[in-house]
């Protein structure tokens, strides 16, 4: 594992392309469970406006041979500041990604953006039905209401 991000400095990619995603071995392959990241402050371009987006993205995934590593993902969500993408292709790319990445039994991400325009634009996006053996809570993430 010395060639992990972890416990060592690294320097923040300058885009998603270069951000390098670690894994781990899961110490728990026998069991169905979720695992949950949640990002509150993920940001990224609007490759229209170079204006500022931001979401909530939550990622849940039932892990097979894989964990993701946490330092590498959060560097990796931080690399989408500089990248101009629409929602969709953040939260869809970040999503297939994972999976490539990690081969999962299932995997589920939600992008709870803030509104662009005046409208919301949130974004989901599973690999398949979830598995009847875990327990999957909500996401926890109220849809958007403005206020009044």
């Amino acid at each position: 594992m010395s060639d992990l991000q972890l416990g060592r400095p690294t320097v923040p990619p300058r885009s998603p392309d270069e951000a390098v995603l670690d894994r781990v071995p899961n110490p728990h392959p026998d069991t169905d469970y979720i695992a949950r990241f949640t990002a509150p402050e993920f940001t990224s371009i609007c490759p229209v406006t170079g204006q500022p987006d931001f979401a909530i993205l939550v990622i849940d995934y039932v892990p097979d041979a894989w964990l993701v590593e946490s330092k590498s993902l959060k560097l990796y969500l931080t690399s989408f500041r500089n990248e101009g993408a629409f929602h969709e292709d953040c939260t869809v790319a970040i999503g297939k990604r994972l999976v490539a990445l990690l081969a999962p039994r299932w995997l589920r991400i939600g992008g709870y953006w803030y509104p662009r325009g005046g409208i919301p634009i949130d974004v989901f996006w599973q690999t398949g039905a979830p598995l009847p053996s875990v327990w999957l809570p909500d996401q926890g993430v109220a849809p958007y209401r403005a206020r009044g």
